[in-house]
């Protein structure tokens, strides 16, 4: 187009701001500037700024309305000019609008259109960032959030979910509302507890992935209140989560949420009493995956900061050595987490039996090698913590073949 653009002298006017190509389909935003859409659209939906890119202003409404007057004047211009090697372009489709998206929205509260609405809108939010963006700014998070309550809680089955909740949940998890829909939904006061009824109620593994990831995206912006109040039963479920494996991005969704939640209030007794440290070691025993591995660490780590937690790893036959054994074996990160994990073991349930464990496991040993090697100082500082504090029984080991100072 360089080329073509130093033989045909190109009307100013016809060139899109962002690009300073000539615009092939001229939107004109709120702000009264014209565009090419695909620019203007990258702008807005795809690097996610607010602000018209000439005027600086923002952008409160973004529906992008066609400058079918400006489209005519280029194709004419283009055709006048076809001598010098100057392409036509088509008449661009017209893409959806917000009145469509309000109109189909509306139709999915009436039960004889209710699936056929949500399909259509299920297509439509699968097919660009703007649609998405649309969706959101006429009110549909809270339209289907009320379909998913409406009918989970209206369904009297402990067993499944309605067809119309499946596919509600779908659109509002692919929608990827921004932080303000997010803390509109989380707001919602029975939106967290209707989700977990999802988790345990729905028939097939996607429902299920879709809520607990829709509710880590939920509690990364959500207020302190609202964190500590969760009801046990969220614990258990996403405790089932992971036990089913129903997909990889599910069960780090599922880590995510719990290293979120856990340091809140009582949740650290809550994940610990639905079972998840059990789980979290089966799944860190067989785990090859580095993030992963981190998180259930992490996860852990969290969870062993309370008596219950500490309680429910020791109980666990392969507790401590699946734990110790991850030292320098992951990555760095996780090599920090489990001697975190150790050190509240050590410390505060460091009974005859718990230090004596250590010891015929190898858990001595391998506190002594972080001592030695080169590796993070509060790493190496709380492995030297643990064995002073217990050295007077380890010292005297065959096991031991470091010395303890």
């Amino acid at each position: 187009m360089g080329d073509l653009q130093t033989e045909v002298e190109v009307p100013r006017y016809f060139l899109c701001p962002i690009s300073l190509e000539i615009m092939k389909d001229p939107v004109t935003l709120s702000t009264g500037i014209t565009y090419d859409r695909e620019s203007i659209e990258n702008w807005l939906f795809t690097q996610k700024r607010d602000v018209c890119p000439m005027t600086k202003q923002v952008v409160v409404d973004i529906e992008l309305t066609p400058n079918h007057t400006l489209r005519r004047l280029i194709q004419s211009w283009c055709t006048l000019n076809a001598s010098s090697g100057v392409e036509r372009f088509p008449t661009p489709r017209l893409p959806i609008s917000k009145t469509e998206i309000m109109k189909l929205v509306k139709d999915s509260k009436s039960p004889q259109q209710q699936m056929m609405s949500l399909k259509r809108l299920k297509t439509i939010v699968s097919e660009n960032e703007k649609n998405k963006r649309l969706m959101e700014s006429v009110g549909a998070a809270d339209h289907l959030s009320n379909i998913i309550s409406n009918e989970i809680n209206d369904n009297n089955s402990m067993t499944s979910s309605s067809p119309a909740a499946d596919e509600a949940l779908s659109i509002l998890y692919h929608l990827k509302l921004s932080p303000t829909g997010l803390k509109s939904l989380i707001g919602k006061g029975d939106m967290v507890e209707t989700l977990t009824r999802v988790m345990q109620r729905a028939a097939g593994y996607e429902s299920r992935a879709y809520a607990v990831m829709l509710l880590k995206s939920m509690f990364e912006v959500a207020e302190p209140m609202q964190v500590t109040s969760l009801n046990p039963n969220f614990f258990m479920e996403l405790v089932n989560i992971l036990m089913d494996q129903i997909s990889q991005k599910a069960t780090k969704a599922t880590l995510k949420l719990l290293i979120s939640v856990c340091p809140w209030g009582r949740n650290r007794i809550k994940a610990a009493e639905a079972g998840a440290v059990r789980v979290l070691i089966d799944a860190l025993m067989d785990c090859t995956e580095k993030r992963t591995s981190e998180m259930i660490l992490t996860v852990l780590d969290q969870i062993c900061q309370s008596a219950e937690g500490r309680a429910e790893l020791l109980n666990h036959a392969g507790g401590l050595a699946v734990v110790s054994k991850k030292i320098f074996r992951v990555s760095s990160v996780a090599s920090e987490k489990a001697v975190r994990i150790l050190y509240s073991v050590a410390v505060f349930s460091g009974n005859t039996r718990v230090v004596q464990e250590m010891l015929e496991l190898g858990v001595v040993e391998k506190l002594l090698l972080v001592i030695q090697v080169d590796c993070g100082s509060k790493m190496k500082e709380k492995a030297r913590e643990i064995v002073k504090m217990h050295s007077r029984v380890w010292k005297k080991s065959p096991c031991v073949t470091f010395k303890l100072h």
